[in-house]
């Protein structure tokens, strides 16, 4: 359920910052890049920040 979530999140942050990109202003595509970057980082090391979060912060099992 976790992996749901997470991969949820990083999509809709993604698709949020690209139309922001569009409509507002091109350095939006700099989160674009942060949240890919987290990406690639979680699954080399396999610990992912916002797993942490959903564990620490709401209380989300697996």
């Amino acid at each position: 359920m976790k992996n749901r979530i997470v991969r949820g999140i990083a999509g809709t942050f993604i698709l949020t910052s690209i139309l922001l990109a569009i409509y507002l202003n091109i350095n939006w595509l700099w989160f674009t890049a942060f949240v890919g970057a987290n990406l690639l980082q979680s699954s080399l090391t396999k610990w992912c920040l916002m797993d942490d979060i959903l564990t620490k912060v709401f209380k989300v099992k697996d």
